[in-house]
C-alpha cells in the first residue's frame, strides 16, 4: 500500500474516532455530507474543466425524492438513498444532454438556468412542502441497524462516504479519468486523439450529479428534512466556494473546504461571543449574522494568495522541498 492510500486510510481512522473525542456526531455527519457533495463537483470542475453553476439541483433533487420514500413511501434508508441518488442521476442526464452541447461561459450559465428552473418546480410542487419544506423525514434503519442512534447513523454515513470517495478515486485513476483529464486540459487534441468527447463529458456529468445527489439524500436522512435551501442557487455557489477553497483538482481538497465552511456556518457565532467577551467589543456578537462577509472574504483571500486552495498549496510547497533537497 503506497503512502498516499496509508494517509486516506489514517484520514478516515481519524475521522471515525471524532465522536469518542467529543465531537457532536450531528456536526461531523454534516460536514461529512457537504465534503461529499464537493467531491462530486470536483470531479466535474476540477477533473474534467467543466464549471456548473447549478449542482444544487442534484443535492436538492435527491433530498426531497429521498424524503419523500422515506417518509410517505416507506422505503428502507438504503433503498430510499439508491433512488434520491438516481433521480438525481437522471436529472444531471437531461441537463447534460441540454448543457454540453456549448462550453465555457455558456455552459455554466445553462446549468444555473436549468437549476433555478428545477428550484420553482420545487416551490410550486405539493410533495415539497413549498416554503415550509419536507420535514419530520423518519430514519429507519439500514440493513438492520437502528438508525435513531447517532452514532449508529455516524458510522453509516462515514462508510456511505468512504464508498463514494473511493469511487472516485477509482475514477480519477482510470483510462476514462486521464481521458477526462486530458479533455480539461486540451479538449481539441482529446478530439484529435480519436475520443468522443461529448459522450465522456456528458458520463463525467452524470456521475457527478449522482454522487452530489447521494451527498443530498444522505443529509436528508440525517437532518430529518429537505428545504428549498438545498435546491437554491446559492447552495451552488456554496459548493464552488469550498472546492476552490481546499483546492480544485485535489481529492481531498473539497473535504477540507467543506470543513472550513461549514465550521465557519455552526462555530463563528460562537467565536464571536467569545471576541465579544475577551476584547470586550460587543460588535462580535453579531458576527454569527455576518457569514456571508467572513466567506467570502476567505474567498477573497483564497483567489488572490491561496489560488490553487488550501491542500493546492500544501501540495506545491511539498513539492519544493523535495526538488530543493
Amino acid at each position: 500500500m503506497n503512502k498516499k492510500l496509508l494517509g486516506y486510510v489514517a484520514l478516515f481512522v481519524g475521522i471515525a474516532l471524532l465522536p469518542a473525542l467529543g465531537v457532536y456526531p450531528i456536526f461531523v455527519m454534516k460536514v461529512l455530507c457537504y465534503a461529499l457533495f464537493a467531491c462530486a463537483f470536483n470531479l466535474l470542475v476540477g477533473f474534467t474543466g467543466l464549471l456548473s453553476f447549478g449542482h444544487a439541483a442534484f443535492l436538492g433533487t435527491a433530498a426531497y425524492v429521498t424524503g419523500h420514500a422515506l417518509k410517505v413511501w416507506a422505503l428502507p434508508a438504503p433503498l430510499g438513498l439508491a433512488v434520491g441518488a438516481g433521480a438525481a442521476a437522471a436529472v444531471g442526464l437531461v441537463f447534460g444532454l441540454l448543457a454540453i452541447r456549448r462550453s465555457g461561459i455558456y455552459f455554466s450559465m445553462i446549468t444555473l438556468a436549468l437549476s433555478q428552473m428545477l428550484y420553482f418546480v420545487f416551490l410550486q410542487a405539493p410533495f415539497t412542502g413549498g416554503e415550509d419544506g419536507l420535514q419530520s423525514v423518519p430514519r429507519g434503519s439500514f440493513f438492520g441497524l437502528d438508525l435513531a442512534n447517532d452514532l449508529t447513523l455516524f458510522y453509516v454515513v462515514l462508510g456511505i462516504f468512504i464508498a463514494a470517495f473511493w469511487l472516485i478515486y477509482r475514477i480519477v485513476h482510470s483510462p476514462f479519468g486521464q481521458v477526462l483529464t486530458s479533455i480539461r486540459e486540451n479538449e481539441a487534441r482529446a478530439t484529435s486523439l480519436g475520443y468522443d468527447t461529448a459522450h465522456f463529458k456528458l458520463l463525467a456529468f452524470v456521475l457527478s450529479a449522482g454522487l452530489a445527489g447521494l451527498a443530498g439524500a444522505t443529509k436528508t436522512l440525517v437532518l430529518g428534512f429537505a428545504t428549498l435551501t438545498d435546491a437554491i442557487w446559492t447552495t451552488s455557489g456554496l459548493v464552488i466556494l469550498m472546492t476552490l477553497v481546499g483546492g480544485m483538482g485535489t481529492l481531498v481538497g473539497p473535504m477540507v473546504g467543506a470543513l472550513v465552511i461549514i465550521a465557519l456556518e455552526n462555530k463563528i457565532g460562537d467565536f464571536g461571543k467569545l471576541l465579544a467577551d475577551t476584547t470586550g467589543v460587543a460588535w462580535f456578537n453579531g458576527l454569527g449574522e455576518s457569514v456571508s462577509l467572513v466567506t467570502g472574504l476567505i474567498f477573497i483571500v483564497c483567489v488572490l494568495a491561496f489560488r490553487r486552495g488550501l491542500v493546492g498549496e500544501a501540495m506545491a510547497l511539498l513539492e519544493k522541498r523535495r526538488a530543493a533537497n
